[in-house]
């Protein structure tokens, strides 16, 4: 089979999360079977990509060696090697090509995993909030109809079509593949199933992770949206430590079975849509596994965030400074501070 690099490049909100965790908890027993999961953390693998793309919205600056220590370990492996980050889709050519290059010798592939808009506009929306976003949910539906400003971000992150032909006019047709998300209902595993194909090996060999879900409800993404409008002057690197990681995903995340979910409605324009884009891919050519009808937009159950009651949002801003004051106790004490 030779030396083959497998890059997983997104897109945003398509399961890429449960696939990471799954990659890196599965070390061990993925190298046995042939393949190479690079980097001894899935961050290193984050510090690296952000490095190749010089991306300065980051919260760590990654180290100068950060990039070629993961092509270090991909060159020493003579099978094939996997590398997960969806930061990688969007770029454009020029940073394509600085990516293969850097696997010189090597077969390179781009494998993208694909969810049906309806659920993803409320799921970016979300991730928008976590990153320091004050739009409301409404205003950012209405964004993404118009192509502006956040919205216009939105689709250079969920144009499937347009990302595929990007990878395939620097990496050929036959070494790009889209992986449709499966609907709802349907078992998790059967994501990692379709995944496991294309670094052709039996999906049977790891150890499913545990199911964790970093998503929020309705009532906390309005207490961040709306904490967020007092932090404009925060930049990313001092932001996302404290709250997109700690009070989001750590202290609001767990409680989101506490709380209603966030509603999603399809609108008129988004169904043709979405059918452009699958015919995009259809007419593009790429290997296709999973089904495209299962990119058509589903309705998302649940309530608008904005009308969640106060008194449910005062209950999660007061169960996010518990867990922010727990965790600065817990701090201080680690480090004995007067």
């Amino acid at each position: 089979m030779g030396k083959r690099i497998v890059l997983h490049v997104g897109a945003m909100k398509s399961g890429t999360s449960y696939l990471q965790t799954l990659l890196m908890d599965n070390k061990a027993r993925l190298a046995e079977h042939g393949v190479v999961v690079p980097g001894a953390r899935w961050g290193d693998q984050v510090a690296g990509v952000s490095h190749v793309l010089e991306r300065q919205k980051v919260m760590r600056k990654p180290g100068e060696d950060a990039w070629q220590s993961l092509v270090d370990e991909v060159q020493a492996h003579d099978g094939t090697s996997v590398i997960s980050m969806e930061f990688l889709g969007p770029v454009g050519l020029p940073k394509i090509e600085k990516v293969r290059d850097s696997f010189d010798g090597m077969r390179v592939e781009a494998v993208i995993t694909a969810r049906d808009l309806g659920r993803n506009i409320p799921a970016m929306w979300q991730e928008f909030v976590k990153n320091g976003g004050t739009t409301s949910l409404e205003r950012y539906v209405e964004k993404v109809r118009e192509r502006e400003e956040e919205g216009a971000r939105f689709w250079r992150e969920q144009s499937i079509g347009a990302m595929a032909r990007r990878w395939s006019d620097v990496l050929g047709l036959d070494a790009v593949t889209v992986v449709t998300v499966p609907k709802p209902g349907v078992p998790g595993e059967e994501l990692w199933k379709r995944f496991a194909r294309t670094l052709e090996v039996d999906p049977g060999v790891v150890v499913q992770p545990a199911r964790s879900n970093e998503s929020l409800g309705a009532a906390s993404v309005e207490v961040v949206r709306r904490l967020n409008e007092s932090l404009g002057d925060l930049d990313f690197g001092r932001y996302a430590p404290v709250v997109k990681h700690r009070l989001a995903k750590k202290t609001l995340g767990p409680r989101r079975a506490e709380e209603p979910a966030i509603g999603f409605e399809v609108p008129g324009w988004l169904v043709p849509a979405a059918d452009r884009m699958v015919a995009n891919i259809d007419a593009l050519g790429v290997a296709v596994i999973g089904d495209l009808a299962e990119l058509r937009p589903l309705p998302t159950p649940g309530v608008a965030p904005g009308a969640v009651p106060a008194e449910q949002q005062l209950a999660a801003a007061t169960a996010g400074m518990e867990g922010l004051a727990r965790a600065l106790v817990a701090l201080r004490e680690r480090y004995d501070a007067p």
